[in-house]
């Protein structure tokens, strides 16, 4: 069976003004639930969390639910609805090219002639990983959203 991915979403999120800040809410997403202090910093925080959530379910293999339609919402006063967009190649390219921390050990002889010749102990270890793996000039490629 191939997992068929969209690479747009666009789902309605209820914003919840309260004095202590904002929560974001998606009705069709449950456990997708942002905050912030401010209006631009919900919008930020709902767009990154509904990346997360969706690429989670992808992974997981998850079906992922149609949007409800905005006239279905009735918020309440202290509310206001807004359409979140997420575009999801480059989303996945973000979280699979994100840097993952390693720990290693190595003789102490070697760590000084490394750290005396100022080696990059990050960058080698890459290029020799990806020269083991015949993979030198790989990167993953990011596509753009139209």
């Amino acid at each position: 069976m191939v997992k068929v991915t969209k690479d747009k979403y666009i789902y309605p999120a209820i914003f919840d003004y309260a004095d202590d800040g904002i929560s974001v809410e998606f009705p069709d997403l449950p456990g997708c639930l942002p905050c912030a202090h401010n209006s631009e910093e919900a919008f930020k925080n709902a767009k990154e969390a509904l990346g997360l959530h969706l690429w989670g379910m992808e992974q997981d293999g998850d079906p992922i639910p149609e949007p409800t339609p905005v006239e279905k919402l009735h918020p309440e006063p202290n509310q206001v609805v807004g359409l979140i967009e997420v575009w999801m190649p480059a989303f996945r390219e973000s979280i699979e090219s994100k840097a993952v921390k390693k720990t290693l050990t190595i003789p102490k002889w070697l760590n000084d002639l490394a750290e005396k010749e100022n080696i990059n102990f990050s960058h080698l270890l890459q290029s020799a990983i990806k020269n083991h793996l015949g993979i030198e000039g790989y990167k993953p490629l990011a596509r753009k959203q139209p």
